[in-house]
């Protein structure tokens, strides 16, 4: 993958994992589809099938340019596994499927449907392609009635995927630990930020949890290896350990004194709103995955480490690596890149009929070079943040997080880089083009659309700096909230202009 970075370097993922895989790459194997690509766990599984030598295809709802500059050699195509009639083509020709699609990001008043009928088509679909085979990530936890909703969605899609005819091997993990995943944002939040931590009743329940990297692990030697077809697996960490002792765990390496105790009080929703504040993580996927809390989630079956023999890694040695990543700013995937849900179905600028009718502009005139203010455009927001007035994007992001909004805590995947599809705070990148054009699509709840473009334009002796926000509505409360946004526009964006100019001459 090949990222635009702050010093004009190009940044490459380490060959992974290569000679750890203990299987041997199936030659003549054909073609391999990976579903949910553009997740936190189809996105890092892509790379490594590459480097082992296999054809991937990838299937997305809305397939983009920069995808296919990020996977050289992967071939992209769009379908959604909601709708039947979508599937047809991704599937043609595919000899072995991963199945990484979920709808936990609904929330969990919705996503068991949505499982169900994604699983349904997609089992229809590729009996009718000739697919050989499918290996489906799901959820540990046995199907009985104190089960959460979240566990039990994850086991009737195995269900239904298996009824078909073609085999199906399935993985079931439960907590996954890696740089960029929401469980390790979610716990490493709440340590961070809080010294007193109200825990309810279920914490003390026993979890296994498990590193990405020992997730695709799995993921690529079950599909190395035919003794695994047909058949179901347990995958889990090294270490069997309560939710309590997992924070404490944390908390000790970030050398933190955290104050925990159980609060009587157990109403999910409440707490997930609550976590939701102080987290990058929204409240709906909190809900989801803290409904599984109250449910052991061990490995009963061991029988996977007999055909696929693996050094898992504890739990601390996983935050560690977590932790490295981050410190390096060498986080690849994330969850937030796959959040909100349908994003990438999200009308862009250029497709709109006519362009908003709404907009602001701010400009100014530098000596500096095109190539230094566009490094300095690619590092706003994030740890970085927004200049002088820093403080009013976060009280816009916390508003919007106060009313179920993406917020700005969700950050940034990287500090030093950026790729279309890439989050900034309440913004996702919409376009980019080297040293000229940063377009930002606005996901904070809105009365309607709105996008922030940087243009730089080289006059020969000078170069103008051009910020440009775009609103389109069509409602009268729309019209009233941008009128009544307007004089904060001037502060803001002429802060924020200057402030990008200052940066470069900083350097």
């Amino acid at each position: 993958m090949v990222l635009f970075n702050s010093d004009k370097r190009e940044l490459t993922p380490e060959k992974p994992y290569r000679y750890m895989i203990p299987s041997t790459p199936v030659s003549d194997m054909g073609t391999v589809l990976v579903t949910g690509a553009s997740g936190y766990v189809g996105g890092r599984l892509v790379p490594v099938l590459m480097d082992r030598g296999y054809k991937v295809r990838v299937m997305v709802r809305t397939p983009s340019t920069c995808m296919a500059e990020q996977w050289p050699g992967v071939k992209c195509a769009a379908g959604d596994a909601l709708h039947l009639e979508t599937l047809k083509k991704p599937l043609e020709g595919i000899h072995s499927a991963f199945y990484l699609i979920h709808s936990l990001a609904l929330g969990p008043d919705q996503f068991d449907e949505a499982d169900i009928l994604a699983a349904s088509n997609f089992r229809k679909a590729a009996e009718e392609a000739g697919v050989k085979r499918i290996i489906y990530l799901g959820g540990l936890g046995d199907l009985t009635p104190g089960l959460s909703d979240h566990l039990s969605s994850r086991i009737k899609v195995a269900f239904t995927l298996n009824s078909s005819s073609i085999p199906v091997t399935v993985l079931r993990a439960a907590v996954i630990i890696g740089s960029g995943s929401a469980s390790y944002e979610i716990i490493h939040s709440l340590i961070k930020r809080l010294r007193i931590l109200p825990l309810p009743r279920f914490v003390d329940r026993l979890c296994q949890p498990i590193s990405i990297r020992d997730v695709l692990k799995y993921l690529v030697g079950v599909l190395e290896t035919p003794e695994t077809i047909g058949r179901s697996f347990d995958i889990g960490g090294a270490d069997v350990l309560t939710y309590r002792a997992m924070m404490k765990e944390f908390a000790r390496l970030l050398n933190r004194r955290v104050a925990m105790f159980n609060f009587p009080f157990s109403y999910i929703p409440l707490y997930a709103y609550i976590a939701s504040l102080v987290t990058p993580v929204p409240a709906p996927i909190i809900r989801s995955l803290m409904e599984g809390l109250r449910n052991d989630v061990v490995c009963r079956d061991q029988s996977i480490r007999t055909l696929i023999s693996i050094r898992t890694i504890g739990y601390r040695e996983a935050l560690i690596r977590a932790m490295d990543r981050e410190e390096q700013d060498q986080v690849r995937t994330r969850w937030a890149e796959a959040y909100p849900p349908a994003h990438e179905l999200a009308i862009k600028l250029r497709e709109m009929r006519r362009l908003p009718q709404f907009t602001a502009t701010y400009s100014l005139e530098t000596d500096q070079s095109s190539a230094s203010l566009f490094q300095s455009v690619c590092r706003i927001g994030g740890k970085e943040g927004w200049f002088q007035t820093n403080w009013m994007w976060r009280l816009r992001g916390f508003m919007d997080r106060l009313i179920g909004g993406v917020g700005t805590q969700r950050g940034r995947r990287s500090t030093a880089s950026l790729k279309i599809g890439d989050v900034i705070d309440f913004w996702r990148v919409e376009d980019l083009i080297p040293d000229s054009r940063l377009l930002l699509r606005a996901e904070m709840l809105l009365p309607g659309r709105a996008w922030l473009e940087f243009n730089i334009h080289d006059n020969g002796t000078t170069r103008s700096l051009k910020i440009k926000a775009w609103f389109h509505t069509r409602t009268l409360f729309g019209k009233i909230y941008w009128y009544v946004l307007v004089p904060f526009h001037g502060i803001v964006f002429n802060d924020l202009i200057k402030g990008i100019e200052k940066a470069v001459r900083k350097t």
